[in-house]
């Protein structure tokens, strides 16, 4: 994907959510997305049509974090109520409802089963709860983390989050190692290039850095956007050419991989782009704190 074929045109603005949206999600074949925020709901569109087909009301406080099982039958959420719950997606039913943490949770993630919701909180812990169990106690609790965890991403036989003591921390689940680099600053969200390579780790102090997953080394820092004082959303294009992100300013960022070049920027919203989902096949992406779906040139 070159500069030229980045995102640049509006396409559809999803209206509904009364309050910021925290979170952008789309569902696993790209069809559809989901969308949470301060107003307690949490909301399922299709972009492409610009239609809201469905409303998930129960959190009693804001969502910070929805996901989609592989199937797109279960979702999961999390929120400033402490709880962490399991939805069906077709009834809008709670299938169950998860506590345990004992502070607001930011982020949560189906394992590739979707078998497993992995939670992260400002309690300082990660925690695994097992979605076939009748149980609403965890199964897992990592908590050596010396501030709030953030951000979490799953791999096959690990869990890495990152936390705002500055570490991203790697647990290796089948022999109970974990493995922790030091960054040196808050991290607030992080993300897994598609080939595994690489965590992309964004800083509160308006810096992106990319680090070897094997090693810890870091390859590379991307900066020009404003991240400070809120949770935003970086991940890496879906052909690892691109590093993106959104801004406190409103602006949503593209980088060039490799030499760290600003290669597009363009406004997104009025005010903090806190979210954006990326579709896995076409060369679409949703962006919030409005809300909105960007289009690539040339795609339709």
């Amino acid at each position: 994907m070159s500069g030229s074929e980045l995102p640049r045109k509006e396409a559809n603005v999803l209206k509904g959510h009364e309050g910021a949206v925290l979170a952008a999600r789309f569902n696993n074949d790209g069809n559809y997305c989901l969308s949470c925020g301060k107003d307690r709901t949490i909301r399922l569109w299709n972009p492409h049509r610009g239609i809201h087909i469905k409303t998930y009301k129960s959190h009693g406080r804001e969502v910070r974090d929805v996901h989609v099982t592989s199937d797109n039958s279960k979702l999961c959420s999390c929120g400033g109520d402490r709880q962490v719950f399991y939805w069906d997606v077709s009834t809008g039913r709670v299938i169950r409802k998860f506590r345990g943490h004992d502070s607001e949770v930011n982020a949560v993630k189906f394992n590739e089963y979707s078998s497993v919701v992995i939670s992260a909180g400002y309690d300082r812990s990660v925690r695994a709860w097992d979605c076939r169990s009748h149980s609403t106690e965890p199964i897992q609790i990592i908590d050596t983390f010396s501030d709030s965890v953030m951000s979490v991403c799953l791999t096959k036989t690990e869990i890495l989050a990152g936390s705002v003591d500055g570490t991203v921390r790697t647990f290796d689940i089948r022999i109970g190692r974990e493995i922790s680099d030091d960054l040196g600053q808050p991290v607030n969200c992080i993300s897994l290039s598609n080939d595994g390579n690489c965590v992309l780790a964004s800083c509160l102090d308006s810096t992106l850095r990319l680090l070897d997953r094997s090693t810890g080394e870091l390859l590379q820092e991307y900066k020009g956007h404003t991240c400070k004082s809120y949770k935003m959303d970086s991940c890496l294009t879906n052909t690892d050419a691109h590093v993106t992100s959104g801004s406190e300013d409103g602006f949503i960022f593209f980088w060039d991989l490799v030499d760290a070049s600003v290669v597009s920027t363009f406004r997104a919203h009025a005010s903090v782009v806190t979210s954006f989902g990326r579709h896995k096949k076409l060369k679409q992406r949703v962006s919030s704190v409005v809300y909105l779906k960007w289009e690539l040139p040339g795609t339709n």
